[in-house]
C-alpha cells in the first residue's frame, strides 16, 4: 500500500504470507477522540477555550491507491468512505463531518474499521487493486446484515449499483432495512451456491467480491462468476482457512484454493494475508477469463 507517509506497507507478516502492515499502530481503530487538551479552561481561571486546548480539526484525504476511498488524518489514521446517506449509521460507525469552503457543501465521511470488515483489513494491509470504484456494478456474496456493503455502497456512488446476496433470513432482513436508505444496493436473500436463483435481478458485473466461508467457496465464486461476471472482470475472495481444512497449514489451504480458481478461469493476480485483523484469512484479488491484452498488462 502506498498511501502516503503514515501508511507504510510494514513488515514481513511473517510466515503465513504477505501481511503487509497497515497505518497507525493498530490498522486505524478509529483514530483519535478529539477532545483536545483537557477541558480547555486555560489554567486556573482562564476562559473556557484555553489556547489551542480545543479539537483540531480532522484532514480528511483521497486515498492515494484506492479511488473512491478516504483516509482521515488524525492522532491515528483511519479509513473512511462518504456517506451516502449523511447523518444516518448503519452500524453504529463513528462519522466525520467536514465543513466545506465558503459555498461549498458540507460532506460527511463514515470510519471503516479493518477489524469489521475483510475488505477493509485488504485495502489497510496494502492490497494494490480492489476493483471497487465509483460508478462498478458488483456482485457481493456473503453480504451478512450489510456492513460492508454500505462501504461499497458509498464507494460506488449513485452511479453504481451493488448487488447484495444473503443466505440468512435473519441478516437479510438487516441487509433489506440497510438497502431501503441506499437506492444503488439491491438486496437478495438467497443461497449463492445457487446463481439462478437470482438471474431475473442481477445483470453482469464489473467486479465480484466474495465472504462466504465455507469449504466450497472456491466453486461458488466459479459458478457466479460464469453466470454473471463479464470477461476481463475482476474478483476478490476472502478465504477463511480453517473452514475449508483446519487440519493443515493455512498456507497449504490458501494454494490449493488459488489452484481451484485457476482451474474456473479465474485467474489469481494477487494476494495477502489479513493479520492482524483476521487469522488464517487471505484475500485473493484476479481477473475472470483475461483477454490477450490483459494478460500483457498482467505481464505474461
Amino acid at each position: 500500500m502506498r498511501p502516503g507517509s503514515s501508511f507504510g506497507r510494514g513488515g514481513s507478516g511473517g510466515d503465513r504470507g504477505r501481511g503487509r502492515g497497515g497505518f497507525g499502530d493498530r490498522g486505524g481503530r478509529g483514530g483519535a477522540r478529539g477532545r483536545g487538551g483537557g477541558r480547555g479552561r486555560g489554567g486556573g481561571r482562564g476562559g473556557r477555550g484555553g489556547r489551542g486546548g480545543g479539537a483540531k480539526a480532522v484532514v480528511v484525504e483521497p486515498h492515494s491507491v484506492h479511488t473512491g476511498i478516504f483516509v482521515a488524518r488524525g492522532k491515528e489514521d483511519t479509513l473512511c468512505t462518504l456517506n451516502m446517506v449523511p447523518g444516518v449509521s448503519v452500524y453504529g460507525e463513528k462519522r466525520i463531518p467536514v465543513e466545506a469552503p465558503a459555498g461549498g457543501e458540507k460532506k460527511e465521511y463514515r470510519v471503516w474499521n479493518p477489524y469489521r470488515s475483510k475488505l477493509a483489513a485488504a485495502i489497510v494491509g496494502g492490497v494494490d487493486h480492489c476493483y471497487i470504484v465509483p460508478g462498478a456494478k458488483v456482485l457481493y456474496l456473503g453480504a451478512a446484515s450489510g456492513t460492508t456493503v454500505s462501504h461499497v455502497s458509498d464507494i460506488i456512488g449513485p452511479t453504481g449499483i451493488v448487488y447484495a446476496v444473503e443466505f440468512s433470513h435473519r441478516s437479510g432482513r438487516d441487509l433489506v432495512e440497510m438497502a431501503k436508505r441506499r437506492p444503488n444496493v439491491v438486496p437478495i436473500v438467497a443461497d449463492a451456491r445457487n446463481p439462478k436463483a437470482y438471474r431475473m435481478l442481477v445483470s453482469m458485473v464489473d467486479t465480484i467480491f466474495m465472504d462466504v466461508a465455507q469449504p466450497d467457496q472456491a466453486r461458488i465464486m466459479a459458478l457466479n462468476a460464469k453466470a454473471y461476471l463479464k470477461t476481463d472482470g475482476n474478483f476478490v475472495i476472502s478465504i477463511k482457512a480453517p473452514c475449508i481444512d483446519s487440519t493443515v497449514d493455512a498456507a497449504a489451504v490458501f494454494a490449493s484454493e488459488v489452484e481451484k480458481l485457476k482451474a474456473a478461469q479465474l485467474k489469481p493476480k494477487e494476494q495477502i494475508t489479513l493479520e492482524p485483523f483476521e487469522r488464517d484469512h487471505a484475500v485473493v484479488v484476479g481477473v475472470y477469463r483475461p483477454t490477450k491484452s490483459k494478460k500483457q498488462e498482467a505481464g505474461q
